[in-house]
């Protein structure tokens, strides 16, 4: 069962990988990106989601920020430990890990993300694809979601709607532009060694197809 999303942001960050210190933004939202955008609307464990294209429809503009941010961060076993003996510092002094550092961002951005959802194994016996679909849709058009979508990162706030037509390609954006290997998404099979999936980006006139999981172009 398909669905037809349209997002749009003031600003958006998927960051590339393989920059270490300072966030450099793919051109384009990842299929991650736009599956965690997805399921952050509605999830299910009955059920599993899969961007088949994601459409651009606004420009491709670039911006630099530089922020605030500590460079530490508290630890589960570190806040173990001070609940059994009984004393400690749960706290981050911001004075002491305060570092600046800077990131390359998408602004103005808008996208239309097709996606289809399967049935899993979980799904209980009252479930159906058709019963999903139907609460999928609804809860998009009432702007209804568990936690807020946001582009790559929380503090930008992704806003979505039901997609009855798509946009028209930007002029910008006619032609085919290669985006390079890109973030498919991450292959959970084995939790304990959890790996990364890459794919070769294409944009032709304003649209990335995105392959199958199980495609000879997804690489592992």
């Amino acid at each position: 069962m398909a669905i037809r999303l349209e997002v749009w942001g003031e600003y958006a960050l998927f960051t590339r990988p393989e920059m270490k210190v300072e966030r450099v933004s793919y051109d384009v939202m990842t299929p991650s990106a736009a599956r965690g955008l997805v399921e952050a609307i509605y999830w299910h464990p009955g059920m599993r989601w899969y961007i088949d294209r994601i459409h651009v429809c606004s420009p491709i503009h670039f911006m630099n920020l530089r922020r605030n941010e500590v460079k530490s961060k508290i630890i589960a076993r570190t806040a173990r430990t001070v609940m059994e003996r009984g004393t400690g510092e749960l706290y981050l002094c911001t004075s002491e890990d305060i570092q600046q550092r800077a990131s390359l961002l998408l602004k103005d951005v808008r996208y239309v993300i097709e996606a289809h959802f399967e049935m899993t194994e979980k799904a209980s016996s009252g479930d159906n694809p058709g019963k999903f679909q139907d609460i999928v849709k609804r809860r998009i058009q009432k702007g209804q979601f568990y936690h807020q979508p946001c582009f790559g990162c929380r503090e930008f706030p992704a806003q979505f709607g039901w997609c009855e037509e798509i946009p028209p390609c930007p002029k910008e954006l006619k032609g085919e532009r290669d985006l390079g290997w890109m973030l498919y998404d991450m292959d959970y099979t084995d939790p304990e060694q959890i790996s990364p999936l890459f794919f070769r980006g294409v944009l032709r006139d304003g649209v990335l197809e995105v392959p199958p999981w199980n495609s000879e172009e997804v690489r592992r």
